[in-house]
């Protein structure tokens, strides 16, 4: 076991989805143990001890893994399985990508507001846009997400973004190129996979240059 009570499985570059069977990046993956009660939990930061069971960020795999005993199978012994782990899962997912964009905000890389976001965007300063997924498609559509991949963010409510940005609720925000994009960016990779919402509008045809998470 290495630092920190995780396992030395948890040192290698790829895992293998115990409900799939597949082998993925962990980064895109969600790792759970085996809590003190037997059950199933969700670790999503990955430091909670344990052997971890590994399950792809994906809503199908998730609920196979629920169903068909995938968590007994790799713990080896009768592991149970939450009625509202699938609920629980989701709300850890999005709690944390809401954690890392309030930590952007708070070092200056994240903004909210259309007409700054605007400002960003026009300038060429924003390195994602987000928009909640319950917003006005007609709002949304007025802003184009930068160019590139990975630039767009659309799986949070109004009211998620409200608490990443300190307000009640939030239709509009972008990240700048900072140190916090690339987990912001994967955490809503995770996020999508599992609550399966996009949310937001573009103009842009190529899906290349318009990923939305």
């Amino acid at each position: 076991m290495s630092r920190g009570g995780r396992d030395k499985e948890q040192d290698g570059p790829e895992r293998r989805c115990i409900a799939t069977g597949e082998v993925g990046d962990p980064d895109m993956m969600i790792r759970f143990v085996v809590g003190p009660e037997g059950q199933a939990v969700p670790d999503i930061t990955g430091k909670l001890p344990g052997r971890g069971m590994w399950v792809t960020a994906d809503s199908d795999a998730l609920r196979t893994a629920m169903n068909k005993k995938a968590f007994s199978r790799s713990a080896k012994t009768q592991v149970s399985v939450p009625d509202d782990l699938f609920e629980m899962t989701e709300t850890l997912l999005a709690k944390r990508l809401v954690d890392l964009i309030s930590l952007a905000r708070k070092a200056g890389q994240a903004v909210t507001g259309y007409e700054k976001v605007k400002g960003l965007l026009e300038t060429d300063r924003a390195r994602v846009l987000i928009q909640a997924s319950d917003g006005s498609e007609r709002g949304k559509s007025r802003l184009r997400s930068p160019p590139g991949k990975d630039v767009f963010i659309g799986s949070l409510t109004a009211q998620e973004l409200g608490l990443a940005f300190g307000r009640e609720s939030v239709i509009h925000g972008a990240l700048t190129a900072g140190g916090l994009s690339k987990q912001v960016i994967a955490e809503a990779k995770r996020l999508k996979g599992v609550r399966g919402k996009s949310g937001g509008t573009s103009t842009r045809k190529e899906k290349t240059t318009h990923e939305r998470y």
